[in-house]
């Protein structure tokens, strides 16, 4: 256990946030389970993080079984697309040139639909200081059959004024915990987004030119402790929590 959180109703209003990671695809899913396991059983705060993928992947949902047998074969700038399974639902979003956040709470009220838009709204707020207005999708009826998470937007992603999605998220929910990450296309790479989906590239957003990743994250970090009501306090990994992470095992396909 913590020793910054060894009483967790004292340090209800405090969040960890662990600093960006770049790492390959099982490892990044290997911490989001770990670190939801940890709070679930009473053993760690809720959780923000931010983080990329290198190599670049392709995360499959946790229910997704239907995909193309290429992918098991992609390349891009001569590395392997990693192929990987979520532990949380909805369909295939390919991670190349995107900011990922995930965040670990509970005790969240109502359905799930309610405890995504409680989560996402730090994402509104933090996007709107930006310049950039988003508002939830609403998915029609083929998006149970599309690969693509980015073919079309539901009402757990963020989507621009003109409707194009920017933001896709998805959901793990034990007990009372839940586990929620998403993607944010920054930088990604259109070529390989049409090799991989054989549908054209989302419409690129039009961000700030000068926009670092270090703004956004700050700009994301303000509006998390603004509307979880909470004070983040850094700390990265120890050396035992990532020989812990080491243990679980991912499946990659």
């Amino acid at each position: 256990m913590m020793k910054c959180y060894e009483n967790p109703l004292v340090a209800a209003k405090i969040w960890r946030y662990i600093p960006p990671i770049v790492s390959s695809a099982e490892r990044q899913m290997a911490i989001d389970s770990w670190l939801l396991e940890q709070h679930r059983c009473g053993h760690h705060p809720p959780t923000l993080r931010f983080y990329q993928w290198s190599p670049p992947a392709i995360s499959l949902g946790y229910h997704q079984r239907q995909y193309p047998d290429f992918w098991r074969d992609l390349t891009w700038q001569g590395q392997k697309i990693s192929l990987v399974r979520r532990p949380t639902g909805g369909r295939a979003v390919l991670h190349q040139g995107d900011l990922t956040y995930m965040v670990v709470n509970s005790g969240m009220k109502g359905n799930v639909r309610e405890v995504y838009q409680q989560i996402c709204q730090f994402l509104i707020t933090g996007w709107q200081n930006l310049g950039l207005e988003l508002s939830y999708g609403a998915a029609g009826r083929g998006y149970i059959h599309s690969a693509n998470c980015f073919g079309t937007a539901t009402g757990a992603d963020l989507v621009d004024n003109w409707g194009n999605k920017f933001i896709g998220s998805a959901q793990l929910q034990r007990g009372s915990s839940v586990l929620q990450h998403g993607s944010m296309v920054l930088e990604q790479d259109n070529s390989l987004f049409e090799q991989v989906f054989a549908s054209a590239a989302p419409q690129k957003l039009n961000l700030a030119p000068d926009l670092t990743l270090e703004t956004l994250i700050a700009t994301l970090k303000t509006a998390a402790e603004d509307c979880f009501d909470c004070q983040l306090l850094e700390q990265p990994l120890e050396d035992w929590e990532w020989r812990s992470i080491k243990k679980i095992n991912i499946n990659t396909h």
